[in-house]
């Protein structure tokens, strides 16, 4: 089983209004909401190439059950914890002329509940896969990600982190199987610059001397540089196309190729299938379905187990 956590899941309410004006009332032209949070975009993407994951985290009030509903929805199980006070936050995505964002701060996470997701990950034995992405909230300690993955340590789970700067470097040590730094954030890590494809290798390699195994590095536009836990160096061109949303591009890449890995035992053909997922996720609004990505593929669908 594939297990995503999501410590501050959202709802995000998408608007688009023509021309965003500050101090007046401005109508939306067309709005959506969708289940937010990088564990929960993960699930569905997963659901859409057709593998089982459950989502864990924390929801709280009616914004919480609308979220597990929707999810539910998209075919992803859900097993969250729910908190008896606040409100899983809304997220406002406003597309205008300029792209603006308002977040939610979300509930407040006790320890209790903490423990209560503890006992949750406990279950997990050999062969599952647990995905680790996003920030945490800054009621939780910043330290989570350790603890957790110190948690499974010698269990055999298979542990995934889309996570930046400390948050991902701190976790290193604990060899998870997979990470994903675009090239921006891995430069960051170094505090550098990195301007070619030999210097993002250079530093790619450098995470897994400090224990990662598959060191997955996107591009956007660019596409995609993979470097395998055998050594084996992988790039692919990103597919053409108009870039209509960004968020959680990511995300379905880290989905697209968990679920390329899990078919094929591949990680040629996870590869490109986890390209394929997050070019589909940047060219439409939301996140791509099977069909998206299917017209993407180099090779036929049945090649990558779809």
């Amino acid at each position: 089983m594939i297990y995503t956590v999501t410590f501050n899941p959202s709802l995000d309410y998408v608007i688009q209004v023509d021309d965003l004006t500050l101090g007046e009332i401005n109508r939306t032209r067309k709005e959506a909401i969708f289940p937010g949070g990088k564990g929960n975009n993960v699930s569905v993407i997963l659901s859409n190439l057709g593998m089982q994951s459950k989502a864990l985290g924390f929801v709280s009030g009616f914004t919480g059950s609308a979220l597990e509903k929707m999810l539910n929805d998209f075919g992803c199980l859900t097993d969250f914890i729910r908190l008896d006070e606040g409100l899983t936050r809304i997220n406002v995505k406003i597309k205008s002329n300029e792209e603006s964002e308002i977040n939610g701060q979300g509930p407040d996470i006790k320890e209790e509940h903490v423990e209560k997701l503890y006992e949750k990950l406990d279950q997990l034995v050999k062969g599952d896969i647990l995905v680790l992405a996003g920030s945490i909230p800054n009621t939780l300690p910043s330290d989570m990600y350790e603890r957790i993955m110190e948690r499974l340590e010698g269990k055999g789970v298979k542990i995934a982190v889309d996570a930046t700067k400390d948050l991902l470097l701190n976790v290193l040590k604990y060899h998870p199987f997979l990470i994903k730094p675009n090239n921006h954030e891995l430069g960051e890590m170094f505090g550098t610059v990195l301007h070619t494809d030999e210097e993002i290798i250079t530093y790619a390699k450098r995470l897994q001397e400090k224990g990662a195994k598959n060191v997955l590095i996107s591009m956007a536009g660019d596409g995609a540089i993979l470097i395998t836990e055998q050594g084996e160096i992988y790039k692919e061109e990103a597919p053409k196309g108009t870039v209509v949303n960004s968020v959680g591009a990511g995300d379905s890449m880290v989905a697209g190729f968990l679920t390329g890995y899990l078919n094929t035992g591949n990680y040629e053909k996870a590869f490109q299938l986890g390209i394929a997922s997050g070019s589909a996720s940047a060219f439409l609004s939301w996140l791509a379905t099977k069909e998206d990505v299917v017209k993407l593929l180099k090779e036929p669908k049945e090649n990558y187990g779809l």
